[in-house]
């Protein structure tokens, strides 16, 4: 098809789904990392460019599992900042 397709309802199989991203043993990147990488890549890290999607396309379902690690990253990104400011405040409270 080359133009828009209607549709009430799409259902994509998919493997490899990011849960992993909350597995003890994912190493995720630090924000100053992020930041590196989007200065020199105008984009965030394991997305594929601009370039390459007006080229190639994108898969919907492997589309939709990049957004949802990228969600899921930045959950955890969260909760890390949601647990310094709590020692934050700690300190804070114990120094008065």
């Amino acid at each position: 098809v080359n133009g828009f397709i209607k549709s009430k309802k799409i259902i994509v199989s998919q493997s490899g789904w990011p849960d992993y991203v909350f597995d003890s043993s994912y190493s995720l990147r630090t924000l100053s990392e992020v930041e590196q990488f989007i200065t020199k890549n105008k984009r965030l890290p394991d997305m594929p460019s601009a370039k390459d999607v007006e080229e190639k396309g994108i898969s919907l379902g492997d589309n939709q599992a990049l957004m949802l690690k990228k969600i899921e990253e930045l959950t955890l990104y969260i909760l890390q900042l949601e647990k310094r400011i709590k020692q934050m405040e700690s300190v804070h409270i114990q120094k008065k």
